[in-house]
């Protein structure tokens, strides 16, 4: 392995002090620059350029730099084709380990919103709720989740042990929907909704930091989308759970269905919690369970894939060092502002039941109703984010989606027709499929570094939670049964989403005219210990990382 104490001893001939020209080197040959060998007999030895070198005093081992500097990382792995082996041994590894955070995202989502369920079972009238009460219940949520996100996230990077902070926060909110189920009055259901707010906020800007630290740009997406597979199938699965709870538990020891709603499912949640303290990992560099060859080589990955700089913060980088990179970069309010307005075109999420009662079927059949849309939402958003990744391509993954998504809103707001009405759902359902691919989007156009990240993706999605504030009021019952209002406030707001990412892949289009004339960019300055980090992690020199780093482009 590559460290600063053999790259003192060895180097390869191409930069020792020149030989006599009676005796030149043969290409590869090893040189002894300083320090004595364990095998002497070693000096002088053939390789080819890329082979692991001899032992050193500390029995360390190293390798030949060759022109290539991937290659000699390759090298370590024991070459190319052994290298792509681990990585896919690793990924596999990873992914299985991942997977747990789909089933807490549905958690996450059912948590927060089966109040909308409750509410078709007599949950506004045992609280006595009037008005605009219901729709303050829903709300309040988010102004905890606002709160609580930013710094969240800067606790988590700080101690970098997801494995225990998102399975404790699980633990709380879990007991805390509980609580929400002994409720009697508007005052204990605000209260309780909006401690629920403030704990789940660790989970999902949480879990995206999580994603960015192990997986590359070109495996983000894909990454993103099957974790927001979860929220996306709590729509389908948690109307189907909320269905047989509220059917059968009606008068259960006393309780109204709809209380039963909230202490099985979060009595579930702290189950899942327990589980997921032994199945996710940390941050690779401080991961027990992998093998140290799997923890440097999910390093060298993410150092190469951040062209040329260690995934990680400096030591002069102090606790709120991203705080300030993040609320000084424009970029990041740009994209806050452009997902603020998606999140009120998506706010029919919350109100889906309410949707589907629009049919005209009973409650149960309305709760069964909403799975078919959002399974197919479910297939739509792994399919696009796929062929992102694929492709590399972000405006028109974002943009597309959310088209189909206003066309669905054009004939919700036309029509009545039970047929029509309900097709309108599942065009309305698979926008989140764009939702999707914009937040490995924002990740991918913030990649250092990664205590900046960490608060970007925590600012952005806090911001956008004002979307959901907003939301809570789009859908009053008094716009009911066409909420025809409501449709056209949701396509102005994918309208207006759609402008501003247009308006910032011309942004990046223009970055990317900039490094390709060498200019340095906001964003990709050099972080000196960083980059020697990198150099020190893959064997190369500092030149080497500063050109690597001249190949970085922006996505878009």
């Amino acid at each position: 392995m590559a460290c600063s104490s053999a790259k003192s001893l060895l180097a390869p001939s191409s930069r020792a002090p020149s030989p006599s020209p009676s005796s030149p080197p043969s290409p590869g040959t090893l040189e002894i620059i300083s320090g004595s060998p364990t095998n002497p007999a070693m000096s002088g030895k053939d390789f080819k350029p890329g082979d692991e070198l001899a032992y050193v005093e500390d029995h360390t081992v190293s390798k030949i730099a060759s022109n290539d500097p991937l290659r000699n990382v390759d090298a370590e792995f024991g070459g190319t084709e052994e290298r792509k082996r681990l990585e896919k041994k690793l990924l596999r590894k990873l992914d299985a380990r991942m997977s747990i955070m789909v089933v807490i995202y549905i958690l996450n989502y059912i948590d927060r919103n089966n109040a909308a369920a409750a509410r078709l079972r007599g949950f506004e009238e045992d609280l006595g709720l009037k008005g605009n009460q219901f729709a303050t219940i829903l709300s309040i949520l988010y102004v905890g989740y606002i709160l609580m996100q930013v710094p969240s996230n800067m606790f988590l990077n700080y101690i970098g042990k997801p494995s225990l902070y998102l399975p404790a926060c699980m633990v709380v909110w879990g007991a805390i929907s509980c609580l929400t189920g002994i409720t009697h009055n508007f005052v204990g259901a605000l209260l309780t909704r909006f401690f629920l707010g403030f704990v789940e906020a660790a989970f999902f800007p949480g879990a995206l930091f999580l994603l960015s630290k192990w997986y590359k740009r070109e495996e983000l997406g894909l990454r993103t989308a099957i974790l927001y597979c979860g929220n996306l199938s709590s729509n389908a699965f948690g109307g189907l759970i909320a269905a047989g709870i509220l059917d059968t538990m009606e008068g259960k020891l006393g309780h109204a269905a709809w209380r039963w709603l909230f202490f099985i499912e979060g009595a579930i949640t702290m189950a899942v919690a327990i589980m997921a303290i032994f199945i996710l990992p940390d941050f690779p560099n401080t991961t027990r369970w992998l093998s140290p060859m799997e923890r440097r080589l999910a390093e060298v990955r993410m150092a190469e894939d951040a062209g040329g700089e260690a995934d990680h913060d400096t030591s002069n980088e102090g606790p709120f060092y991203g705080l300030i990179l993040a609320v000084k970069d424009w970029k990041v309010w740009w994209l806050a502002l452009a997902l603020t307005s998606q999140v009120v075109g998506l706010s029919f999420n919350a109100y889906f039941p309410t949707l589907t009662a629009t049919l005209g079927y009973n409650r149960t059949i309305s709760l069964l109703l909403c799975a078919p849309p959002w399974a197919f939402a479910t297939i739509v958003a792994f399919l696009n984010a796929r062929h992102a990744d694929k492709t590399g391509e972000r405006f028109w993954h974002v943009a597309g989606p959310l088209i189909v998504g206003i066309i669905g809103f054009v004939i919700a707001e036309a029509t009545m027709h039970i047929a029509g009405r309900y097709i309108a759902l599942f065009l309305m359902a698979q926008s989140y499929a764009g939702f999707i691919v914009f937040y490995s989007w924002c990740s991918n156009s913030l990649p250092r570094p990664p205590s900046k990240r960490a608060v970007a993706l925590a600012l952005i999605n806090a911001f956008s939670q004002l979307g959901n504030v907003a939301g809570s009021y789009v859908w009053p019952t008094s716009w009911g049964k066409t909420y025809r209002k409501s449709y056209g406030i949701c396509i102005a707001c994918f309208g207006c989403a759609i402008v501003m990412c247009y308006i910032f892949k011309l942004h990046l289009i223009s970055l990317n005219r900039r490094l390709d004339n060498g200019e340095e960019v906001e964003g990709m300055q050099e972080r000196r210990d960083a980059m020697e980090e990198a150099a020190e992690l893959e064997g190369v020199t500092i030149e080497e990382i500063r050109q690597r780093r001249k190949g970085f482009r922006f996505a878009y």
